[in-house]
C-alpha cells in the first residue's frame, strides 16, 4: 500500500511539473507583461526597469525555478487586467465553481444512477427506451445550448427562475454560499442542471453497461440458484460490484466539472474561476491563465490520487494481484 501510494505520489509530482513548465512559457511567448503595464508609450529605461523589478531579466531556468517557488506559495502576482493578487482573485471565486461543480455531481449521481440500474433491469420497457433516447440527447447536445433552452423556458417563458448570476450569498467561515439562501438556490438550480446532463447521461450509461455485464456472470447466477430473491441479486451482489468503475469515471468527472464549468459560467454569468478564466483569454491576463492552469491540474491530480486509493479499497482484487505480484 506504502509503495502504491508512492508511486502515485511521484506521478504526481511529474504531472504538476509538466503542467508547471506549460504555465511557465505563457509567460515566455504570450503577450508582454512590460507592456500590458506600462503601455507603449514607456521609454526604454522605464521598461528595462520594469523587467529588473520583475526579475524577467533574469535566465529563463532562474525565472522557471522562482515560479515554481511562487506557484507552491499560492502567489502568481498581478492580474494585469485587474491589477490586484492573482491568489486573491482565485480564493474570491472559488468557492462559486466548486459550488456549481458539487451540485452538478449530486444531481448526476442521484438521478444517473437510479436511471442506469432501471435501464438494465427493465431494459426492454418503454420507460427504459425513453430514458435511453433522453441519455443520447443528454451527451450528444452542447452544453452552451443546454443552458440556453433552460432560460428560454424557465426564466424567459415561465419566469420562474432567474437566468443569470449567483444570488444572494452567506460568507461563512471564510467561504461564500449560496445554498444557505433562498436566492442562491434559485440561481444555482439551472446552472447546475445544465452542467449536470452531461454527467448524468454518462453515468447512467455507464451503470447500465456496467449492470448488464454484471449480471452476466457466473456468482450472479450461482447467487440466483442459491434461491436469493431479485432484490438481493440486483442489489446486494450486481450494483455493488457495478458501482466500482463507476467510482473512477465520477471521481475524474468532479475534476471535469470544474475545469470545464467555463462554458456553463459564461452562459449564466456566473461569478466562478471559468468566467474569470475567459476574461482572463480575452484580455491575454497571462498570471491569471497560468494560475487557472496550474490550479486545475492540481484539482485533477488530487481527485485521481484519491480515486485510485478509493479504488485500491474498494477492490480486494487489486491487493490480491499486488501481493501475488510480489510474492
Amino acid at each position: 500500500m506504502l509503495a502504491f501510494i508512492l508511486r502515485r505520489l511521484i506521478q504526481a509530482v511529474g504531472v504538476m511539473l509538466t503542467v508547471a513548465f506549460i504555465a511557465f512559457m505563457l509567460f515566455q511567448y504570450v503577450g508582454d507583461p512590460v507592456t500590458n503595464l506600462l503601455g507603449q508609450d514607456a521609454t526604454p529605461e522605464q521598461r528595462q526597469q520594469l523587467r529588473a523589478d520583475l526579475g524577467l531579466d533574469a535566465p529563463a531556468i532562474v525565472q522557471f525555478g522562482r515560479f515554481i517557488g511562487n506557484a507552491m506559495r499560492g502567489e502568481f502576482g498581478l492580474s494585469l487586467r485587474q491589477g490586484r493578487q492573482v491568489s486573491a482573485l482565485i480564493v474570491e471565486r472559488f468557492p462559486a465553481t466548486i459550488e456549481l461543480a458539487v451540485s452538478a455531481a449530486v444531481i448526476a449521481l442521484l438521478v444517473g444512477i437510479p436511471m442506469g440500474v432501471y435501464t438494465a433491469l427493465r431494459r426492454g420497457g418503454a420507460l427504459s427506451q425513453f430514458m435511453m433516447g433522453l441519455s443520447l440527447l443528454g451527451v450528444s447536445l452542447p452544453t452552451f445550448l443546454i443552458g440556453i433552452l433552460l432560460i428560454l423556458v424557465f426564466a424567459v417563458m415561465l419566469k420562474l427562475l432567474p437566468s443569470f448570476g449567483r444570488g444572494e450569498v452567506i460568507t461563512w467561515a471564510g467561504w461564500s454560499t449560496g445554498w444557505l439562501t433562498v436566492d442562491g438556490w434559485k440561481h444555482l438550480i439551472l446552472p447546475a442542471i445544465t452542467l449536470a446532463v452531461f454527467q448524468l447521461a454518462l453515468i447512467m450509461r455507464l451503470v447500465r453497461a456496467e449492470m448488464l455485464e454484471v449480471l452476466r456472470t457466473d456468482y450472479i447466477k450461482f447467487a440466483r440458484a442459491r434461491g436469493l430473491s431479485d432484490r438481493a441479486v440486483h442489489f446486494g451482489h450486481a450494483l455493488k460490484n457495478t458501482l466500482v468503475p463507476v467510482i473512477t469515471i465520477t471521481g475524474l468527472q468532479l475534476g471535469a466539472l470544474i475545469a470545464f464549468a467555463i462554458i456553463t459560467e459564461t452562459v449564466f454569468q456566473w461569478p466562478g474561476m471559468g468566467l474569470l478564466f475567459i476574461q482572463a483569454v480575452q484580455f491575454a491576463d497571462v498570471p491569471v491563465m497560468a494560475a487557472y492552469l496550474c490550479l486545475i491540474a492540481l484539482i485533477f491530480v488530487v481527485i485521481n490520487l484519491a480515486v485510485d486509493l478509493l479504488y485500491f479499497a474498494v477492490d480486494p482484487r487489486l491487493r490480491i494481484e499486488r501481493v501475488g505480484a510480489h510474492g
